[in-house]
């Protein structure tokens, strides 16, 4: 058996008809696989749509995206934002601690996340070569 794996990239629309195509006909999915130059995984991964939807089950696929990204509400970024605007000599890590401690000491937001939203306000300094601050 050959240790290396073969990668299949992402599939196209006209693959998968083919693959299912291919399977209903000699009702085998090696061959199935093997004509259309995809993996099991993936055959098992669009079958439950192909029987659900048939054809256009196939068309399109699940995106690619994170789907959960750690974006706080508007509420909270606006009180990241206040707090460094009251106290711009305040860090990441205070600023995070601060809200807890408003919070009974419940975390709210992490250092990095403070970080991510004072930087999409533009309130958070740009860093050169060197670690020395951008004019």
């Amino acid at each position: 058996m050959n240790p290396k794996r073969t990668y299949f990239g992402f599939t196209t629309p006209q693959q998968r008809k083919l693959l299912f195509e291919t399977w209903e006909a000699t009702g085998s999915i090696t061959q199935a696989c093997e004509k259309a130059h995809m993996s099991r995984r993936s055959f098992y991964y669009w079958k439950p749509r192909f029987e659900e939807y048939g054809d256009a089950g196939l068309e399109e696929f699940a995106s690619r995206v994170a789907h959960k990204l750690n974006y706080k509400s508007a509420e909270i970024a606006q009180r990241v934002t206040d707090m460094r605007r009251e106290h711009p000599d305040w860090g990441k890590v205070r600023i995070a601690q601060e809200m807890a401690k408003a919070n009974n000491w419940v975390p709210l937001v992490s250092p990095n996340t403070v970080k991510r939203i004072l930087r999409d306000a533009n309130l958070w300094p740009e860093r050169g070569v060197g670690g020395e601050k951008k004019p």
